[in-house]
């Protein structure tokens, strides 16, 4: 069978798939882009979906999608299930991408079935990254058998840090991620830091490559190690001959916090309370509610909501995220208020809303 005519390129990054191709610019007219795009669709990414679907995978359009969006929209992705491993397939312009993530082990982002793991290959149980790399193998072998230019990119591979034959210390992965940044600054070793609020730290200290910091983990965990500036108020930090984790410039002290054995998890812990007692009040559960308001706000004071106007829902926990039910808005004390915006915000006394 002759091959078909296209060139793009295949790449591996963390238990994902990417397929590239230049494509042509609507500036060339959109009439021809767009039979360009819906070529790309039928031939690349409608090949990727039958190949999933020969190796045991379930792909379907993800019906969320078509209630939030539109049908159009989301027949451009593919959510797609085999056992414990899951993928969601996307088709954006030029370039079509797998991202595989499994729910079984997800120590850092257990949410939304671990879509959103920062290290997804590093913690998946060992058959189902055998899995991953088998599928992402089969159709990286098989696009670049029937296209007759596309080629498989390898530099993505050399990213893997661990003391393999092959891979690579953390340090040398954190260099090559800022080189491979467009905004790479030879001179800098690193992209330029153009609101100067994202170089400064926690503690107000000024950040810069190769400094010695410290650094809060999700969990509240602290970590020591070298920061070297990432992107967008992100910097990365070595924190180990093999171990390179992102932090925002806020999570970061230059001087030691103080006692590093010590969990700082009180956000968490207050988030966890407060969904505990609002579950306790959808059961009716009063009893164990008062319990946890008494833990929650010990001294008994006013308590408030806060309604944001534009988005036109209350701030979760923390403010993190909205909500639509009052039930479920954050609770907070007029010290914790102090600094909130009332100019997009209305603060809301919890007695009024009774």
């Amino acid at each position: 069978m002759s091959q078909i005519q296209r060139i793009g390129t295949v790449s591996f990054g963390d238990a994902s798939l990417s397929v590239w191709e230049e494509g042509i610019s609507r500036a060339k007219g959109h009439s021809k882009a767009d039979e360009w795009e819906l070529q790309f669709k039928r031939q690349v990414f409608k090949r990727i979906v039958q190949t999933l679907n020969r190796l045991g995978w379930k792909c379907e359009v993800p019906e969320a999608m078509i209630k939030q969006y539109s049908l159009p929209f989301a027949r451009n992705r593919r959510y797609c299930r085999k056992g414990d491993l899951q993928a969601d397939l996307e088709i954006s312009g030029r370039c079509i991408k797998l991202d595989m993530f499994q729910a079984v082990n997800c120590p850092e982002r257990p949410d939304n079935n671990g879509r959103y793991e920062p290290s997804k290959e590093r913690v998946m149980p060992y058959l189902i990254r055998l899995e991953m790399e088998r599928t992402r193998r089969r159709i990286s072998d098989y696009l670049c058998n029937v296209f007759e230019e596309y080629v498989f990119d390898k530099r993505e591979q050399y990213l893997k840090i661990g003391p393999n034959s092959g891979q690579i210390t953390a340090f040398e992965a954190a260099a090559i991620a800022r080189r491979k940044s467009c905004h790479y600054v030879e001179s800098l070793d690193r992209a330029n830091i153009t609101n100067k609020s994202q170089g400064i730290s926690c503690d107000g200290m000024q950040l810069e490559n190769g400094i010695k910091v410290y650094a809060m983990r999700r969990n509240g965990r602290m970590i020591t190690g070298t920061a070297f500036y990432s992107l967008n108020g992100n910097w990365q930090i070595v924190s180990g001959r093999y171990s390179l984790e992102y932090f925002w410039h806020s999570q970061i002290w230059v001087n030691n916090p103080g006692n590093l054995r010590v969990r700082r998890d009180t956000g968490l812990r207050r988030k966890r309370l407060e969904s505990e007692l609002s579950k306790a009040i959808k059961a009716m559960n009063f009893e164990r509610a008062a319990v946890l308001r008494d833990i929650i706000f010990p001294k008994q004071e006013p308590l408030f909501a806060v309604w944001h106007k534009e988005h036109e829902l209350y701030h979760r926990a923390g403010h993190c995220g909205y909500t639509s039910e009052l039930i479920d808005a954050g609770k907070f004390t007029a010290a914790e208020l102090k600094g909130v915006s009332t100019g997009i915000n209305k603060i809301i006394p919890m007695e009024a809303t009774a």
